[in-house]
């Protein structure tokens, strides 16, 4: 089911969106945020240019809150539903994780981002520089 060509594949294994094979990010996962989401120039295998233009990852932010919002709300229906915990606890719980998921909602935030703009190409000849 997750195969090279997948989106998803592309997505969960954080590869590049046109080859589905070269390294997006500089650094395996890490809980610390600045080397977390530090981006490679270009793909390794193909050469596609990650930065689109200045500020590109900018709209990550969108992504990136749509995440939060929906690890939140799992985050409260697991507290309050199923541990029966009150309002002030669960909030505790969804504020701890948040914090805690921040540099993996931020690297598929930045991942989902590019893989809305950049199509995969299985022929090496169609794909962009």
């Amino acid at each position: 089911m997750l195969n090279k060509g997948n989106k998803l594949y592309s997505i969960f294994t954080s590869k590049c969106p046109q080859c589905h094979e070269g390294a997006f990010f500089e650094n395996k996962f890490s809980f610390n945020i600045l080397k977390a989401t530090e981006t490679k120039e270009n793909c390794p295998n193909c050469g596609l240019k990650y930065m689109r233009e200045p500020s590109f990852f900018y709209g990550a932010m969108y992504v990136g809150y749509a995440i939060s919002v929906a690890i939140a709300v799992a985050l409260y229906i697991i507290s309050a539903v199923f541990f029966g915990l009150d309002m002030k606890q669960s909030l505790i719980v969804i504020a701890l994780g948040l914090f805690a998921l921040a540099p993996w909602s931020l690297r598929l935030a930045r991942v989902i981002w590019i893989h809305l703009f950049i199509k995969y190409q299985k022929d090496k000849s169609q794909r962009v520089k």
